[in-house]
């Protein structure tokens, strides 16, 4: 790609800044890969590997997932095999180490992960979106986590971001309640993690309030 990896324009070439609208086109491009991989194809398709430095940018500065060197294929509808744990440090899902097992949500995990390093240089509507989905995606419970098609339906504004405050509790976990057009997306977890990720959103709140 003419424009090298992501990673440069984060952390080496603090002189060239990408503006927001750059970053946020690359975190739909990103995701919109992901979710090729994931649902899109014959296999399913596990990266093992989503970080800055594997996001390729073309001559127009968009985002393209490279580096599949660790990807993992296996059929759809089958429980992944437990492999030896890969991938890069700070963008591993606590359940993947625990299991050796790489599925699509560890997967959104790192894309979480890469969403929080990418986002600066905002639109404050644009930014609070990816911050609260960067939280989520990369929540330390896995059945807490979105799909990658949820992921680019909220990037792409096909459906809108749940207001985190609507979460419906009961005995059995939290479920956001449901949107018109949106598959209802019911995330079982313990009950001791339900005020942790009721945090989310203030965080994000507040990473906006502190960047101003």
């Amino acid at each position: 790609m003419s424009n090298g990896s992501l990673d440069k324009y984060l952390f080496d070439q603090p002189q060239v800044t990408l503006s927001w609208s750059q970053r946020f086109k690359v975190i739909k491009g990103v995701a919109s890969g992901l979710f090729y991989l994931h649902e899109g194809w014959d296999q399913v398709v596990i990266h093992r590997d989503v970080k800055a430095s594997n996001v390729l940018l073309d001559g127009e500065l968009n985002g393209k997932l490279g580096d599949f060197g660790l990807a993992r294929l296996y059929d759809h509808g089958t429980d992944p095999q437990t492999t030896h744990v890969v991938g890069t440090l700070g963008y591993l899902a606590p359940e993947h180490t625990r299991s050796g097992k790489a599925t699509r949500s560890t997967d959104v995990f790192a894309f979480g992960a890469f969403m929080l390093e990418v986002a600066c240089d905002y639109v404050a509507e644009e930014l609070q979106l990816v911050l609260k989905l960067g939280l989520l995606c990369s929540h330390s419970e896995a059945a807490a986590r979105p799909s990658m098609r949820q992921v680019v339906q909220y990037l792409e504004g096909d459906v809108p971001f749940p207001d985190l405050t609507s979460l419906c509790l009961s005995s059995t976990g939290l479920a956001f309640a449901h949107r018109d057009g949106f598959d209802d997306f019911f995330m079982s977890y313990p009950s001791s993690m339900n005020q942790a990720f009721s945090h989310t959103s203030s965080v994000a709140e507040s990473l906006l309030s502190g960047g101003r």
